[in-house]
């Protein structure tokens, strides 16, 4: 992991923006000087020897007429920007692409495709050229086999088979796979045993890493329950494959610590510097809503270690949340809903609606839950009441998502 600083891209990017610039012109990313908000390192991005922004642009919740979110990120240095064809019904991939039209090589475009097993080539060949369309572009840096969650998606011959004819195209760069989802662990470990990706997107954060808890383990009555999460980025590492992390914020719930931060720091910085510090992650990723939250978010970069107080209010959010936070790739609840129940996929719903607070965002993921919870409406709850490890009340949570989600 290296970090880059060559020429000035920012104030070229801020300036090719304004005056509608060609693209091609093959100018590098630089560093933010001291003093100014936005970006304060580039890290190589594993063997595709991109160099991308530490802290970068999810736009999961990106909707149409956001383009001055896009346009701030870049003023800011951001280079990274990670979408699927899913996201926000299309409107995310046009929104980006409507503004990296004439700035696209200094750009890192990514996208994903949520294909299963079933699926033939030429139905994901389909969603990708769909991509390219709405992103103004022939070409996309990274492409994902998206939300993985069953090693039978990634051993599907039809994916390697579109990977190959893809790249043949020049359609896309780089292969890669995301997951935050049950056995995630399991097709983590196999896209790197089998060499089939050049880049993870994964879940990570300080409440699903082992190393956190160890500290104080006495003064909580819960563990963390992903001890091979940091040994799988290790692997990635070794490996030479990037590695960009999400879901950092544990569910953000940022105003929960506003009453406790101080001077310059938040919350949201201490739980990047967190992620940041691990040498085997490259990168994060993290919905950027405004354009206050994306200044706010930057503070963190360049960092390599927690700085003062951090810890204090990472120990804070653990206890005020660690109880309702559910670890979405934990799997612990797997199977234990007898009427196929997918418990994580809608608690995660639930947390985008009362964590994020993004009720359209959550509706519309939630849509696409196969096994949602309307059968929880007429249950007891008495199969799921103990599932969960962690102590999350499942039996208390699910039937009130539906009535709020469906």
């Amino acid at each position: 992991m290296t970090d880059s600083t060559p020429t000035n891209r920012r104030q070229f990017v801020k300036q090719s923006i304004v005056a509608g610039a060609t693209a091609g012109l093959g100018v590098g990313a630089a560093a933010t000087p001291p003093g100014e908000i936005g970006v304060r390192s580039y890290r190589s991005l594993g063997r595709t020897g991109l160099e991308v922004s530490d802290i970068s642009f999810g736009s999961s919740r990106l909707r149409a007429g956001e383009e001055h979110l896009v346009r701030h990120a870049l003023d800011r240095g951001i280079n990274y920007f990670d979408s699927a064809y899913g996201y926000t019904g299309g409107a995310s991939e046009n929104v980006l692409g409507s503004v990296i039209s004439g700035i696209r090589d200094e750009v890192v475009i990514v996208s994903k495709v949520e294909a299963s097993a079933s699926w033939r080539a030429e139905q994901m060949m389909t969603q990708l050229d769909a991509s390219l369309k709405r992103l103004n572009t022939d070409y996309i840096d990274i492409y994902m086999s998206h939300a993985v969650n069953d090693i039978e998606r990634l051993r599907s011959d039809e994916w390697f088979a579109f990977v190959d004819a893809a790249k043949a195209a020049g359609k896309i760069r780089f292969p890669g796979m995301s997951g935050h989802a049950g056995r995630l662990i399991a097709c983590l470990d196999y896209a790197l045993d089998e060499n089939m990706v050049d880049v993870i997107l994964c879940a990570y954060n300080f409440g699903q890493d082992p190393g956190f808890y160890e500290q104080f383990t006495k003064s909580f009555n819960f563990v963390a329950n992903q001890p091979d999460l940091p040994r799988v980025l290790a692997k990635a590492k070794a490996n030479d494959v990037g590695v960009i992390a999400m879901k950092t914020l544990m569910g953000a719930r940022l105003n929960d610590m506003r009453p406790y931060e101080f001077g310059d720091a938040t919350f949201a910085q201490a739980a990047f510097r967190w992620v940041l510090s691990n040498e085997n992650v490259d990168a994060l990723i993290i919905s950027m809503t405004s354009t206050e939250r994306i200044d706010e978010y930057l503070g963190a970069s360049g960092s390599r270690d927690l700085a003062v107080g951090d810890m204090e209010l990472l120990i804070r959010y653990a206890a005020k949340n660690g109880a309702s936070y559910c670890r979405h790739a934990c799997d612990d609840c797997s199977g234990a809903c007898p009427n196929g129940v997918n418990i994580a996929d809608v608690l995660r719903t639930r947390m985008y609606a009362t964590d994020y607070e993004d009720l359209e965002f959550a509706r519309a993921e939630y849509a696409g839950i196969a096994g949602n919870a309307e059968a929880c409406l007429s249950c007891s709850g008495e199969p799921c009441r103990n599932a969960c490890t962690h102590g999350i009340a499942i039996n208390e949570a699910c039937a009130p998502t539906h009535r709020m989600l469906a």
